[in-house]
């Protein structure tokens, strides 16, 4: 499912314009991703939770020439799936 399919999905389900949908689509992104850039996790009961998380620095190896090389630490994203969700 893209973006547009889940725009179109959430209008059908809201009984909401395609563009109010996706105004608010928009909206709830931008609020997920401000929070994560101040560093609090965003919970959506019944769908999981995003988080932010530390990933050390670590030593890797250029495939084109063979020689190590320094990866710095840097911050990632990290969703854990709710117990609701069951594929």
């Amino acid at each position: 499912m893209n973006k547009a399919e889940l725009v179109a999905a959430i209008a059908a389900e809201a009984d909401l314009s395609k563009a109010a949908a996706q105004k608010a689509l928009e909206a709830g992104i931008k609020a997920a991703i401000d929070a994560l850039k101040k560093g609090d996790n965003v919970q959506l009961i019944g769908f999981g939770t995003l988080s932010v998380a530390e990933r050390a620095a670590r030593t890797g190896v250029n495939p084109a020439n063979g020689k190590k090389i320094a990866i710095p630490s840097k911050k990632v994203v990290k969703f854990k799936a709710s117990k609701a969700i069951e594929l």
